[in-house]
Order: C-alpha cells, then structure tokens, then sequence
C-alpha cells in the first residue's frame, strides 16, 4: 500500500538527500545487532561443539542436528519475519526477533542436556531468521543515497565481527578456566548482547518509508524533522523536506498494492527474485559450512597438539580460528570501500572467485601425499583467503541487493525469501558438513566448498541483467 505520490516523493527525496550524522550511525548499530549475534552464535557454536561432544553423549548426526536447528530456524524465521515487517513495521518485529535471540541463548545457557540445546539453537536461529530481512529493509530505508550501500554492506559485515568476537571470546574463556563447561559462558554471553540491543531498539524509531507506504503521511513527516533535530544538529535545509511538511496529512488515504510472495515471480520481478536468492543460498552452503565447522576442520588437520590434553587440544584449535577469522574483519573493512567503488554485481562475482581459490589450495593440501600438516602454508593460506574474498565480496553483496531492488510494500519479503532461501542453503551445509567429513573426509568437505563457489559466480553473473543503479532504492 502507498499514499499519494506527490507526499511520497517529498518525503523519500527529503530522507535520501539527507546529511550523514552520528544519529544515523546510532539508528544504524541498533539495527544490525541481528547480524552480530548471527556470526555470534555461529562461530561460538563452532568453539562450543568440542566441548559440547565432552560434555553429552552426542553423536555425529546429532551434533550435524545441532547446527542444521541454527539455520533451519532461521528459514522459518526469515519467511515470516519479512511479511510481518511489512505488514507490522520494521520497529515492531525488529524489536520481537531480538527478544527471542535473547531467550533463547539463555535457554541454552542453562540446557541440561542435549535436546534442549537444540531447541535453543532453532529459537535462536528463528529470531535470527526475522531480523534479516527487517534490519536489511530498515537500514536501507533510513540511510541517505550517498551512504546507502555501504551502511547497508556494513550491518551484514557485523556477523564477521560477531565471529571473531567469539573465537576470541572462546579463546579467553578456554585459557582463563579450562572446562569442558565453558560453552554456557559463551552461550550466556550471546543472551547478555542480545538484551543490550534490545534496549537499543526500543529507543529506534519506525522507519518513514514504511509510514509512507501504510498512508501515514503525517506521522512520516513529523518524524523526518525529528530525524534532523533529535539530537541537537542544525534542521536539514532542504526544499523537499519543507514541502513533505507542508503537504502532509495525518491519514492519508492508502492505494492498495499486490503484496506477497506471488508478486515476487510476477515477470516484473522474477529476474531481480532469481538474483537476490540463488547466489545468497549457495554462498551460505560455504559460509556456514566453513563458518561453523572451522575449529573442527583445523582438528582434523592436526593443528592442535597431538599429545596435549583435550582442552589443550581444543584451546589451539580455537586460537587457529581466531587467526582465520581475523581475515573476515579484514574483509569486512574492504567491502567497505570495494562494493560502493566497484558496485555489487563486480564484487560479488570476484568473491566467488576468491572463495573458490581459496578452497582449492586447502584442497591441494588435504589431498597431498604428505598430508595437509605438511602444507599449513596451504591451509592458513586457504582459509583466509576465502574468509578475505568471502566477505569482501558476496557475503556482503548478497544482503544488500533485495531491500534496494524492490518497492517499499514487498522489500521485507522479498529480503525474507532471499535469507530464507540462503538458510535453506546454510541447512545443508552445515548438515552435509559433519557428514562428508565422517564418511569421506576432509577433501569431501573442501570439494563442495570448491563448487558452490563456481556455481554462486556462474549465476550471479547470469543474472547480473537484473540489478539497478547503484545507490538507487525502488519505490
């Protein structure tokens, strides 16, 4: 639903021509907690599944169980949590998801035994699942043109920042009181952030965009000049802002719009559904499947001490992820640069590129004669570089196509079927994982990281026809 187009257009000039301040970089954080506490949970599970596996009887598909309950709640999580940010606002269910993250990795905190540890990981990946698509569509809602893509690049690159601060955190914790207990502290750790943006988030506003589109004009407007006053700035001087206030109308009549997920594969949109979703889901087979299982694949390759304790062993395969993982913040600061240099569709296809270069040297080092110890040039080497390609690239690419190729009235569900699809690739991926590498080892594992790389670069160039201007947000 929109209102009047005149309104509208006043309003949707006014925000994308708007200063850069410290009040939207605030907005900004508030709204991207779901992507910390995303790369939070995944790589402090990752730290957390040795320990896990000390402390229950769990077997090799229960611990694949585990990890796949993360993702697969995050399919149902993403499908419902864009329709419901369009249709109940970005504030309100942004508001709920992260209430649920909280709950649920307090859950998992106190779980005495293994089922409700993988209840808590599907409660934490449904509110993680709700927070994608809301927080893409209200980032790019609020953000000036100028600052777009690389605020809204930057709020996915903070689920790097979430892993690393977890390998660090699970370093800390394993070298300050060794236990085979110590995932609780890591879980309650993720519960204790997650309250903190929860509280961020309240102070939010809605974001005017959404206020246009359900016909509140009125309440849009009054919220642009507090926008460019709350904080004691010097009120934006633009014409268009001025004209949005005087036009403005407390209840505008709405004009209906065809809303859902049918509209999505209506020929309008079918290419733009097809580029937002393919490429998100096989990049996700590689990301949570690397992501998730790093400090397993390291274990594998003997990188711990072989006549250490087990903890010992634990704490050095944790401190190799910490070092590999130190690669996605670098990452993240060059997508920064890169994606707004560059644009998306060119960054995308060379992380693919990098992605599946780097998995090939660690392919070159499992499949060695000498073995993959042999070759840890290969193997540190390897995992950094696709850690660097990968969010450089198409882990930050893939989050901020959806909210800036479609309109207003379907942007939250659109973004909701493309993470729901990218979940139902990381479902595999981190189900597969633990899989192939009891069956067939590593070089199973690192082989299907080599081909989902070339297939995610393969259709993002094919459906590269599909993306618009850079900066420029449907309406």
């Amino acid at each position: 639903m929109t209102a009047s187009p005149v309104n509208a257009a006043s309003i949707f000039s006014a925000l994308d021509e708007a200063p850069m301040t410290w009040r939207h970089y605030a907005y900004w954080l508030a709204a991207s907690g779901g992507a910390l506490l995303d790369g939070f949970s995944v790589s402090g599970l990752g730290v957390a599944l040795p320990l896990l596996k000390r402390d229950f009887p769990i077997s090799p598909l229960f611990v694949g169980l585990i990890g796949s309950a993360l993702v697969l709640g995050a399919v149902a999580g993403s499908a419902l949590g864009g329709i419901g940010a369009d249709r109940f606002g970005r504030k309100r269910v942004f508001i709920a998801d992260m209430a649920i993250i909280a709950l649920a990795c307090f859950i998992g905190a106190a779980a005495p035994n293994a089922r409700l540890i993988l209840l808590s990981q599907f409660l934490l990946g449904v509110g993680v699942g709700i927070d994608f698509p809301t927080s893409g569509a209200y980032v790019s809602e609020l953000m000036p043109r100028a600052s777009r893509n690389r605020m809204t690049v930057a709020t996915i690159s903070l689920q790097s920042v979430g892993m690393a601060a977890a390998a660090l955190a699970g370093l800390a914790i394993l070298k300050l009181r060794p236990s085979t207990e110590d995932w609780r502290l890591l879980f309650g750790a993720g519960g204790a952030i997650a309250l903190l943006f929860l509280a961020a988030r309240i102070w939010a506003p809605e974001s005017a965009r959404w206020l246009v589109a359900k016909g509140r004009i009125g309440e849009a407007a009054a919220l642009l000049k507090r926008l460019s006053t709350e904080f004691g700035e010097k009120p934006m001087d633009l014409r268009a802002e001025g004209v949005a206030l005087a036009n403005a109308r407390p209840n505008a009549t709405p004009v209906r719009q065809d809303v859902g997920y049918s509209t999505l594969f209506r020929q309008a949109y079918r290419a733009r559904t097809m580029l937002v979703s393919l490429p998100w889901m096989l990049m996700d087979v590689a990301t949570y499947g690397v992501g998730l299982f790093t400090p397993v694949i390291l274990g594998a390759m003997h990188l711990g001490a072989a006549d250490a304790g087990s903890i010992a062993a634990d704490f050095a395969d944790a401190e190799g992820s910490a070092i590999v993982d130190a690669f996605l913040i670098i990452g993240f600061v060059a997508s920064l640069w890169a994606v707004p240099r560059f644009g998306r569709i060119t960054m995308q296809v060379a992380g693919f590129s990098g992605m599946g270069l780097g998995m090939l040297l660690l392919l070159f080092a499992a499949m060695s004669d000498n073995g993959a110890n042999a070759h840890l040039a290969f193997v540190i080497g390897g995992f950094m570089l696709f850690n660097f390609a990968m969010n450089a690239g198409p882990n930050a690419t893939t989050f901020t196509l959806a909210p800036t190729l479609f309109p207003t009235a379907i942007r939250a569900s659109a973004s909701g079927f493309a993470a729901a699809s990218a979940k139902v690739g990381a479902t595999f991926g981190t189900f597969v994982v633990p899989q192939l590498q009891a069956g067939w080892g590593l070089t199973g594992v690192v082989a299907l990281m080599v081909a989902v790389s070339v297939a995610g670069l393969m259709t993002t160039a094919g459906l590269a026809h599909a993306v618009n201007e850079e900066g420029v947000l449907e309406e």
